[in-house]
Formats: structure tokens, C-alpha cells, sequence
């Protein structure tokens, strides 16, 4: 007698003899998922997280437990390399993300100033990766100055200006402006630098706004510090350009480098002179950002 088999629901795939999940599977699984959330590790610095990296790749099971471990904890493998190590983000729910709100606290921003904040985060990565090419190369490294944002987004501002005033709009936004138009009147009023007793950069100042940003990305593990000049230069890490490229798509971002302050040329971007700098209040030898 033949046994009837109702294939109506799709069978699970089988597991080969032998290949049965284990307690220490799931730790391994669980160990690599940990190694992913310390972004300044280096895998080649560290033999068992190399290893746990080789498993991945080599072991199509392990690579779904630990894939399966990492959702659960409500986080998306970007990707899993020896170069980015296992490169997570956390899901808009996870409870590691990390909201603006939260960023602001950190940076004690007051509320009004979040909206800054975010402005320079997305400055960075717009000034980093200029091209889409950029993104697409895994051997490309963008570098940034903290002067040389500041000097991007007060020319993006002054673009933003000209615009504003080619189609006759008053200087409040309407509340169907795109983000941006909403955001250049208080950047441009802000001052760049300020003034403290002791010639410290005040936090509120836009340098010091994106300063906080990219000390914010680099203890992340998304940029590394290579010196002091121009407020402090940075160079991008593996890490961040998986990020860049999760959220290359949004419009906030697309709209930026429309703008044309990037020249997109043969790589080696810089920012298009301005036509009169007098009034941009820019600090004293911006120091604008280049490429590699």
C-alpha cells in the first residue's frame, strides 16, 4: 500500500546524517554574531574570530545559524568578509538601534539641534562617497576633514539659497519642502567656529556638531582618525561603506549631491569653488576633504 504524502506545504530541506545542530554550534553562531557587534575589532587581529569567519563561508549551515541568530536579535547582515569582518546593522525595531533622539542626548544637543546633527551625518557619508562607483568599489576609501564637511554643507546651504530664490519662496519652509531646503537657514545662521574662553570648539558651533558626528562614527568603527589638521581628518572603513551603501537610495542623500557641490569627475573629489566666500563663514583653511 502506497502512503499518501500531501505536498501541498513545501518540505523542510533535509539535513544531511551527521550535520544535526549542536549546543555549541549555536554558541559558535552566537560568538560570531558578538564579534560583529564590536566594530572596531579587526578580524585579522583576532584568530577566532578569523576562524568563525572561515566557517561562514565554507559551512552553508553555520552561515544560517548564525544569519538566523543575528535576525533574531533583530539585526541585518550587510556582509561577512575577511575584510568587514561580519558587518551587522540593527533594524529600525532592533534594540540596538541607535534613533537620532538618542544621538542627541548623547552629544547633550538640545532638540532643536537634532536636526544639525543628522545634516552632518549625512554630509559625511554624501562627501565620502560622491560617485556611485565609489560605493561599488570595495577598495575605495573616502577621507574627510571635520572643516572640510562644514565647508560642504555651508556651500551645499548656499546652493540651496540660489535655488530658494530662483522660485521666489519666502525664507520660511513650507511643510512640503524637502528636508533639506528646511535644514540650510539654521545651518548657515550658525556660527562655524565660536568663541570659548579657553579656544575650545563649542559643541554647538557647526564644526563642533560635526565634529560629534565623526567622533561618533569612528568610536562605531565606521571611520578612523589619521590627524589633526583642518579639526581632525578621517579615513573610511569597510564598515561604513556597507552602511553608505544601505542607505545610498534615500532622498535626503540623492538630493544632497544633486546639488553639484561634489564635482563627479575621474575620483579625486574635492568641492567646486565658490563663486563669492566672503559671507559663508567658513573656518580659516577649511582644509576640504579629498579621495583615494
Amino acid at each position: 500500500m502506497t502512503e499518501h504524502v500531501d505536498r501541498s506545504e513545501p518540505e523542510p530541506a533535509a539535513v544531511p546524517a551527521g550535520s544535526a545542530v549542536t549546543p555549541a554550534d549555536a554558541a559558535d553562531a552566537a560568538r560570531l554574531v558578538a564579534f560583529g557587534l564590536q566594530p572596531k575589532l579587526q578580524p585579522a587581529r583576532d584568530q577566532e574570530y578569523t576562524e568563525l569567519l572561515r566557517r561562514y563561508r565554507e559551512d552553508p549551515a553555520f552561515a544560517r545559524l548564525a544569519d538566523a541568530v543575528a535576525a533574531g536579535l533583530g539585526l541585518v547582515v550587510l556582509e561577512v568578509s575577511p575584510r568587514a569582518g561580519m558587518a551587522v546593522t540593527a533594524a529600525e525595531d532592533s534594540v540596538f538601534a541607535v534613533r537620532m533622539g538618542d544621538y542627541a542626548r548623547r552629544t547633550s544637543a538640545d532638540s532643536g539641534d537634532r536636526f544639525l546633527h543628522g545634516l552632518a551625518h549625512l554630509a559625511v557619508a554624501a562627501l565620502a562617497f560622491p560617485r556611485p562607483e565609489d560605493l561599488a568599489d570595495d577598495g575605495y576609501i573616502g577621507r574627510v576633514t571635520v572643516n572640510g564637511v562644514d565647508a560642504f554643507v555651508r556651500q551645499a546651504c548656499r546652493r540651496l539659497e540660489e535655488r530658494a530664490e530662483e522660485q521666489g519662496e519666502n525664507t520660511d519652509p513650507a511643510t512640503d519642502a524637502p528636508g533639506l531646503e528646511a535644514a540650510w537657514r539654521i545651518w548657515a545662521r550658525r556660527s562655524a567656529t565660536g568663541a570659548t574662553k579657553d579656544a575650545r570648539r563649542p559643541a554647538a558651533s557647526t564644526t563642533g556638531i560635526v565634529a560629534k558626528a565623526v567622533g561618533f562614527l569612528t568610536d562605531s568603527g565606521f571611520l578612523q582618525r589619521t590627524g589633526d589638521d583642518h579639526g581632525g581628518t578621517y579615513r573610511t572603513t569597510a564598515r561604513y561603506q556597507l552602511q553608505v551603501r544601505d542607505l545610498a537610495g534615500g532622498a535626503a542623500m540623492t538630493e544632497l549631491l544633486e546639488l553639484g557641490v561634489v564635482p563627479i569627475t575621474d575620483g579625486t573629489a574635492a568641492l567646486l569653488p565658490a563663486e563669492d566666500t566672503d559671507d559663508l563663514d567658513l573656518v580659516a583653511d577649511a582644509g576640504l576633504p579629498f579621495h583615494s
